[in-house]
């Protein structure tokens, strides 16, 4: 269970609580919680990591609280035009979703498939990525809706999109740099 700090206050009179976690080794994370930027670090983080950090975090959120939210309705409704149009180039129409959208609750993926239920979502983090990116992890997603494993079937599936392991590599080194926390937008871990 972390242990609460007592709430701080930062610039502007914004309510901070800093949890340090045992169960927490690495990962930073960072919400609004009912007007309070809670603050999640690792229980052994020294006090000037805290500080460090949680500046950084909150940084974030108040930058993404800046920013203007688009449609959701739309932004979705893009997404499953884009999966229709890759299904065909790629998977010669064979992937149909039931639904793509837009979230905000994946932290620790850039996408995922329900195939029983013909769903996907991906992760609201590779926003701003190159179009070559985001199409890469939707075709990843439509592949997984033919095939639900990561065997030669699925890959063979993923083999026509020129850009695969390039996506991939790209994709790599942006978690990579967002767990040691060096830049991007995806939340810490």
């Amino acid at each position: 269970m972390p242990s609460p700090s007592v709430p701080a206050t930062t610039r502007g009179g914004l309510p901070i609580e800093v949890r340090r976690s045992a169960r927490r080794k690495r990962t930073v994370n960072a919400v609004f919680r009912d007007g309070v930027a809670v603050v999640s670090i690792p229980a052994h983080f020294t006090r000037t990591q805290e500080a460090e950090w949680v500046q950084r975090m909150v940084d974030r959120l108040e930058t993404r609280a800046a920013a203007p939210v688009p449609d959701p309705a739309r932004a979705d409704s893009d997404l499953a035009r884009r999966a229709a149009e890759l299904s065909g180039r790629y998977l010669g129409g064979a992937a149909k979703p039931v639904s793509v959208r837009w979230v905000s609750n994946q932290n620790s993926r850039w996408g995922s498939a329900t195939p029983a239920r013909g769903t996907i979502r991906l992760s609201d983090k590779l926003v701003g990525m190159p179009e070559w990116v985001v199409d890469y992890v939707l075709l990843h997603e439509l592949a997984h809706l033919i095939e639900s494993s990561h065997g030669p079937r699925f890959w063979r599936l993923l083999e026509s999109y020129p850009q695969t392991e390039t996506a991939k590599a790209f994709l790599s080194g942006a978690a990579y740099a967002s767990a040691r926390g060096l830049s991007g937008e995806m939340a810490e871990g």
